[in-house]
């Protein structure tokens, strides 16, 4: 069978048992915060196995596009070095949330392995958590599995826990011998031995983990399974590496094709390229754009890595863009966003390729005089520093070829290096003091900060804290109808007044949910218990809300012009003027630029009646 039959038929054979089928979340989950991508297929179900959420459907069954590159799951240093790591992956996965349990879910992963996809029985081996005697004893009574290849492990092996606290559970791993000799086979060789591949993970969640570390039995228990597709389809192909399944060798075929290089002269190169290829488009069809921050870097340094394998190939111009459409042909009718975005996710390739490309030679050179020059075994934190900050290497792209050489790179000195520009860059700006610095008198503990500028432009307020700062008065007050500078809008202006109080409001920043009022004027120290009248510039207020709706019109036109693709990566709301940061994946031309201009200005000229709703987050991005 081809990948793509094993996908479907995994799930068709879930459907049968009374599954309903769900789609894929994105790669970027939105609502949780916790993670920079998705990493299992369990994640869009944490609400329900939270108990926040009651699930439409009690049985459900999907293939999950899962990357890990950061945090706990970092599979990046080992990519294109075995045959199984990858930066992205398919997780196969099949969820009952409070009806069928160990029984079932048991019976039917070893009917699907062995009677749908003819695996060899003789070749599978099951683990389970040592004092999970249920599942221990029902493996043998509902399959035929041989008693002796049912073991037991500790809570390391086969134990799952969310996090901290919250669901958990044993869990029962299927294992497959890919050795030629059947007899060789030994107990001693599981979760020891490269021998025997995991392929499944049956998650049994039947406990709650509070705060305290106790476990405490779940009113409703659920089951959570999880299976790598990319070794499943090795297994089934009798393949002993993913990369020679049908889901990669397409792209290996073509690596070789543009570079001239084969894969049996430098399998690695191809490999890791291969891999990052697949994360890439991926990343990039569910709306993530290559950045300096956040996931946005994670590409950034994805890519990078990658260009930098194709120089091991000894090609120097933009190739990984190419690779696209193979990818499309692979995947592209599974995850229909990959054909929508074909055209989008190349062009953002070769641009970050070739902007790159520019200083990767000069970096590379710049590595060879530091290596040269080297007295001992470790690259200095400055160096490192310095091919970040001027040639744009990731750290871990040093830290690879460091490895590659035998050497280590002194990543405190690299810290202490980006912390030293960043507290540049934060002392080269304005009015920054955080709470611990200021010394603030405080009138009254109770609630403050409550913002009710949305409808008022004057309030009768109380001083709830005052500090100096400078020959500044900073005021924190219970309400206030001044917009602290948040989200790219600037703060207002204004005056505060009362007794033997008459200061002009000349910034408002948040700190926190804390709004603090920088002042100038006449304060009376001994008159701050009673109340304040404060009063916004009403005429700039007007002034910010055009500008704060023309980023609005200025974002509808970007994208009808260039592409849904467009996203806000900050912006700048001022009275005066606005600035507006786009994602896109090279320079505006004046064309288009004329455009957008047309189009905003002719919205302006419509003067539409605009309806202003205060909304939750969730409810105003659904509709």
């Amino acid at each position: 069978m081809d990948s793509k039959a094993i996908r479907q038929s995994f799930l068709d054979f879930f459907i049968k048992k009374d599954h309903k089928e769900v789609r894929s979340s994105s790669v970027v989950p939105t609502d949780d915060p916790t993670l920079l991508f998705t990493n299992a297929g369990m994640n869009q179900f944490k609400p329900i196995f939270l108990g926040d959420v009651e699930p439409q459907n009690l049985r459900v069954v999907n293939s999950q596009k899962c990357i890990r590159v950061s945090g706990k799951h970092n599979d990046l240093e080992e990519v294109g070095l075995d045959g199984f790591h990858h930066t992205f992956f398919e997780m196969l996965g099949n969820w009952s949330f409070g009806d069928y349990y160990k029984d079932e879910a048991i019976k039917w992963a070893w009917q699907l392995f062995t009677e749908i996809w003819g695996l060899d029985k003789d070749r599978l081996w099951v683990t389970v958590y040592s004092d999970d005697t249920e599942a221990f004893k029902l493996w043998p009574a509902v399959t035929n599995i041989d008693s002796g290849r049912v073991l037991k492990f500790g809570a390391k092996e086969n134990f799952w826990e969310m996090g901290r606290t919250g669901p958990c559970g044993p869990c029962s791993e299927i294992h497959y011998f890919i050795g030629d000799n059947l007899s060789s086979q030994k107990p001693e060789g599981i979760n020891n031995s490269n021998q025997y591949w995991e392929l499944w993970n049956l998650v049994f969640i039947q406990y709650y983990r509070d705060s305290n570390g106790f476990l405490k039995e779940l009113p409703k228990k659920h089951i959570d399974t999880g299976a790598g597709l990319e070794r499943i389809v090795s297994a089934l192909q009798n393949k002993i590496s993913n990369y020679e399944t049908d889901l990669f060798s397409p792209l290996i075929t073509k690596i070789e094709e543009v570079t001239g290089k084969t894969f049996a002269h430098d399998p690695v190169p191809h490999q890791v390229i291969a891999d990052h290829l697949r994360m890439l488009t991926i990343s990039i069809a569910d709306g993530v754009m290559p950045s300096n921050e956040g996931r946005g870097y994670v590409l950034r340094r994805i890519l990078r890595r990658a260009s930098r394998f194709g120089r091991m190939l000894d090609y120097h111009e933009p190739f990984i863009y190419q690779l696209v459409d193979v990818m499309a042909d692979i995947m592209g009718d599974v995850y229909t966003e990959i054909n929508e975005k074909k055209t989008h996710v190349k062009k953002v390739i070769k641009a970050e390729e070739s902007a790159f490309n520019e200083t990767l030679d000069r970096g590379l050179k710049h590595f060879e005089k530091v290596v040269g020059s080297l007295k001992g075994k470790s690259i200095p934190g400055k160096d490192a520093f310095r091919l970040y900050d001027t040639y744009g290497f990731p750290l871990d792209l040093t830290q690879l070829m460091a490895r590659e050489r035998g050497l280590s790179v002194d990543v405190k000195g690299f810290d202490n290096e980006m912390n030293i520009q960043k507290k540049r860059a934060k002392s080269s700006g304005k009015f920054n003091d955080t709470d611990s610095e200021i010394q603030w008198q405080i009138i009254s503990k109770e609630n403050d900060s409550e913002f009710i500028g949305y409808d008022n432009y004057t309030s009768s307020s109380h001083i709830r804290r005052w500090a100096r700062s400078g020959e500044n008065v900073l005021l924190v007050l219970n309400t206030t109808p001044f917009y602290g500078e948040s989200g790219g809008q600037v703060g207002d202006t204004g005056t505060i007044a009362g007794k033997n109080i008459d200061v002009v409001v000349i910034d408002v920043i948040k700190q926190g949910d804390r709004i603090i009022h920088i002042c100038e004027g006449s304060f009376d120290e001994k008159n701050v218990s009673g109340k304040v009248e404060c009063k916004i510039d009403s005429k700039r207020r007007a002034k910010i809300k055009r500008n704060h709706t023309a980023t609005h019109l200025m974002h509808a036109a970007l994208k009808q012009v260039l592409g849904d693709h467009v996203h806000q990566a900050g912006s700048l709301v001022h009275p005066d003027y606005l600035r507006f940061d786009v994602t896109h994946f090279e320079k505006i031309t004046e064309k288009n630029l004329q455009k957008i201009e047309t189009i905003v200005n002719q919205e302006i000229v419509a003067n539409t009646l605009l309806e202003i709703n205060q909304e939750s987050y969730e409810k105003a991005r659904k509709n």
